[in-house]
C-alpha cells in the first residue's frame, strides 16, 4: 500500500485508539495518519482497514483508498465474516465499475457471489441485487434493472440497513426517471436524499445519494428543485467537515451559475473543483465539471479550450454531446456536427431524458443540415418526452426547438406563437442566453411576417446580451444580420469580383464506397484544408455548396494561385497518406450584385457553369479571369454553350501540376 509519511505520534498516545477517535470527530486527515500508523504495527483489524479507507478517501488520499478496501475484504476472509467480505467485495466491485474497469468490477462481484451465493436475504446480498441492476442498465437491459433495484429495496428495507435502501432507492428512482416515471422517479430519490442531508446514512453514502439526485435535477433542467439540494447537502458537509462532497456541490452549483450568465465565475469555479475532485478520485463528477467547462467556452467561441475540456470530459467517461456537435456547427461544418449528434441519439436507446438532452441540439443542427423531416421526427419526439416532465426549462427548450422547425417548414407565424411564451418561460428560469437566443429567432420570424420594425427590436435586444454574455459568434452572428439587412434596404451593390466554385467529383459514388463514418472523416478534411487555403489565399467563403465550396476574392491573380494551392495540396495529400477526394474548380471575374455577405447575378451563374465543365482535378478559368490575371500558363482556349447564358463561355485550363 502506498502510504503518506506520518508524523511522529504523541508521546504515550495509542495510534489505534486516537485514529478511532479522530475518525469519530471526523477529523479526517488526523484519522488517517494515526490508523496508518497502526496499519504500520500490523495492528488493524478488517473493520479498522475500512475505517482507513474511508479516512483516505476523505482526506484527499484516494490512491491508497482502494488497496486498503481490498485489504480489509481479505481480513473479512480470514477472520470468517463472510458477509461483510462480500460486501467490501461489491464495494470494491462498485468503483472499478465507477472507473469504467467493468472486466475487474465483474470479477469483483462473482468473488461476492461466491462468497454468499446468488440468492439470499441478507443486506449482502442486497447490496449484489444493486450493483447487477447497475450492470443491467448499463447493459441496456432496463427490465431486469428495475427488477433488481427493487429486490434490492426490499431487502434494504427488510434488513434494516438504511445505506443499502437509500442507495437502492436512489437507482431505482434514476431508471425510473429515464424509463418515463419521472414523478415516482424523484419521489423515490428524495425519499433517499432526505435520510442523506438529516444524517442518517454513512458520509459516503450521504454524498453519493445527494449528488445523484441533485445530478438528476440538472439533467432535468429543474434548476430551483436542484439548487435545494445543492443548499442542503452543503449545509450537510459543513456539520460533518466533509470536505470531498463540497467539491461535487460546487460542480452542480457552478452549472447553475452558468446558466444565469455568470460564465467566467461558474468556469473559475469549475476549474477549481474539478482540480479538486482529481485527488478524490471522483471520476464522474469531474468528467461532468470538465463537459461544463468545455461547454462554457463554446457559448464564448473559444473552440480549441472546448474540445480540450470536452476531451478530458470524454476520458473519463462522458459523452462530450451535444456540446461537441454544437462546436462543429458554429464552426460551419454541418455535416460533421449533423453525423455527431444523429450517432449520441441512436445510442441512447432506452434513456428518454438522455436523449431529450440531446434533441434540442439535433435538431438546430438538422435545420442547418437542410433535413428539416428529420428536425420534424426529433421535435415531435421531444415533445412526448417532456409532456412526461414540463419543467419551465424543458418546455421552454421544446418551444424553442419547435419553433426552427416551423420556420424551417415557411410557417413564421406559428414560430412566432412558440417563441413568446418560450422567451417568459427562459426569463423566469433566469437564462439570459436562452432568452437572447428565442429572441434572435423570434426577430426572423417577425420579420417573414412582415413585422421589420419589432424583428428590428427583438435582434437588438438579443445582440444587447450577447455582448454582455460575451458570446463571441452569437455576436457576431447578430452583428452580421443587421448588417445584411442594412445592406438588403439600400439599392444592391454592384462589386468586381473573381468567383471561384468547387466541387467534389464522383462525391455520391465514394460516400457509398466509404461508408457513412470514414466519408464525414473525409469531408471534415477537405473542408478543413480548402477554408484554410481560401483564408490564406484572401479569399472570402460566400457559402458552403453540399460537396464545395462557392469563394470570391478581389483579384483574378489571388484566385488562381489559391486554385492551383488547392490541387497541389490535395495531390501532396494523396501522395503520402493515399487519399484525397478529387477536386474540380471553375473561376471566372465579372461584375455582380452583392447584398450583404452574398453575391447574385449572371456572373456567378457563369463561374458555377464553368465550374460544372472541369474534370476531376482541373482548373477552368474564363477568358475575362486570365484577362485580368496576366500571363499564366494555360491549355488552348475551348468555347462552350452554358444554361441561362446567351453567348459561349471562353476558357482554358490552367496547368498547375
Amino acid at each position: 500500500m502506498s502510504e503518506a509519511t506520518p508524523p511522529t505520534p504523541t508521546a504515550g498516545a495509542d495510534p489505534l485508539e486516537a485514529g478511532r477517535a479522530a475518525l469519530a470527530r471526523h477529523s479526517w486527515p488526523e484519522a488517517f495518519e494515526q490508523l496508518s500508523l497502526a496499519d504500520r504495527d500490523g495492528r488493524l483489524s478488517a473493520t479498522d482497514l475500512e475505517s482507513l479507507a474511508m479516512a483516505a478517501f476523505f482526506a484527499a488520499r484516494a490512491d491508497v483508498e482502494l488497496d486498503v478496501k481490498e485489504r480489509a475484504f481479505k481480513a473479512h476472509e480470514a477472520e470468517g465474516n463472510g458477509l461483510r467480505a462480500a460486501y467490501q467485495a461489491l464495494d470494491v466491485a462498485r468503483r472499478y465499475g465507477m472507473a469504467g474497469k467493468s472486466s475487474i468490477a465483474s470479477a469483483w462481484t462473482r468473488r461476492a457471489e461466491q462468497i454468499i451465493g446468488s440468492d439470499g436475504d441478507t443486506y449482502a446480498h442486497g447490496y449484489l441485487a444493486l450493483v447487477r441492476s447497475e450492470v443491467a442498465a448499463a447493459t441496456g437491459d432496463v427490465d431486469t434493472a428495475l427488477s433488481l433495484a427493487e429486490r434490492a429495496v426490499e431487502i434494504g428495507t427488510h434488513a434494516a440497513d438504511a445505506d443499502l435502501k437509500a442507495s437502492a432507492l436512489t437507482n431505482l428512482g434514476s431508471l425510473k426517471i429515464a424509463t418515463g416515471l419521472t414523478f415516482d422517479g424523484f419521489a423515490l430519490m428524495e425519499e433517499a436524499s432526505i435520510a442523506a442531508v438529516n444524517g442518517e446514512l454513512s458520509p459516503v453514502t450521504t454524498g453519493v445519494t445527494a449528488c445523484r439526485m441533485i445530478g438528476a435535477c440538472r439533467d432535468m433542467t429543474d434548476y430551483r428543485r436542484a439548487s435545494e439540494w445543492i443548499e442542503a447537502t452543503e449545509k450537510y458537509c459543513d456539520r460533518q467537515s466533509l470536505s470531498g462532497f463540497p467539491g461535487v456541490c460546487r460542480i452542480h452549483r457552478a452549472e447553475v451559475v452558468a446558466v444565469s450568465g455568470a460564465w467566467e465565475q461558474a468556469e473559475q469555479e469549475l476549474e477549481r473543483a474539478t482540480a479538486e475532485l482529481g485527488a478524490y478520485n471522483a471520476t464522474p463528477p469531474q468528467a461532468d465539471g470538465f463537459y461544463a467547462i468545455g461547454d462554457i467556452r463554446r457559448l464564448r467561441g473559444e473552440f480549441d479550450g472546448a474540445q480540450r475540456a470536452l476531451r478530458e470530459a470524454h476520458a473519463r467517461g462522458r459523452s462530450p454531446q451535444p456540446a461537441l456537435a454544437l462546436v462543429r456547427l458554429a464552426e460551419g461544418n454541418v455535416k460533421a456536427a449533423l453525423s455527431a449528434i444523429n450517432a449520441a441519439v441512436a445510442e441512447e436507446t432506452w434513456d428518454r431524458w438522455a436523449r431529450a438532452r440531446l434533441l434540442p441540439a439535433q435538431i438546430e443542427i438538422a435545420v442547418a443540415a437542410g433535413d428539416i423531416a428529420g428536425a420534424r421526427a426529433a421535435v415531435d419526439t421531444l415533445g412526448s418526452i417532456v409532456s412526461d416532465y414540463p419543467s419551465p426549462a424543458l418546455e421552454s427548450g421544446r418551444q424553442v426547438a419547435l419553433a426552427r422547425v416551423l420556420m424551417a417548414e415557411g410557417d413564421p407565424t406559428g414560430a412566432i406563437r412558440e417563441l413568446r411564451p418560450a422567451i417568459k418561460g427562459w426569463r423566469e428560469v433566469g437564462a439570459p442566453y436562452e432568452v437572447a437566443r428565442a429572441r434572435a429567432i423570434l426577430a426572423r420570424a417577425l420579420r417573414a411576417g412582415d413585422d421589420a420594425d419589432g424583428a428590428d427590436l427583438e435582434l437588438e435586444a438579443a445582440l444587447a446580451t450577447f455582448v454582455q454574455l460575451g458570446a463571441r459568434v452569437d455576436v457576431e452572428a447578430a452583428e452580421r444580420e443587421l448588417r445584411d439587412l442594412a445592406d438588403r434596404r439600400s439599392w444592391p451593390l454592384t462589386a468586381t469580383k473573381t468567383f471561384m466554385f468547387t466541387d467534389i467529383v464522383g462525391s455520391t459514388s465514394l460516400a457509398e464506397a466509404l461508408g457513412d463514418q470514414a466519408w464525414e472523416a473525409v469531408l471534415r478534411r477537405h473542408d478543413d484544408m480548402l477554408r484554410a487555403s481560401v483564408a490564406g489565399g484572401g479569399g472570402e467563403v460566400v457559402n458552403s455548396t453540399g460537396d464545395g465550396f462557392f469563394v470570391a476574392f478581389d483579384g483574378a491573380r489571388d484566385a488562381i494561385d489559391c486554385a492551383i494551392g488547392i490541387q497541389r495540396a490535395l495531390r501532396d495529400h494523396r501522395a503520402s497518406v493515399g487519399f484525397a477526394p478529387p477536386i474540380r474548380i471553375g473561376l471566372h471575374s465579372a461584375d455582380a450584385n452583392r447584398r450583404g455577405s452574398d453575391y447574385s447575378g449572371k456572373g456567378v451563374h457563369v463561374a458555377a457553369r464553368v465550374a460544372a465543365l472541369a474534370e476531376a482535378g482541373e482548373i477552368l478559368a474564363s477568358a475575362e479571369t486570365i484577362a485580368e490575371a496576366g500571363a499564366v500558363a494555360t491549355s488552348e482556349p475551348r468555347t462552350a454553350t452554358v444554361k441561362g447564358v446567351a453567348a459561349p463561355v471562353t476558357f482554358v485550363a490552367i496547368t498547375w501540376s
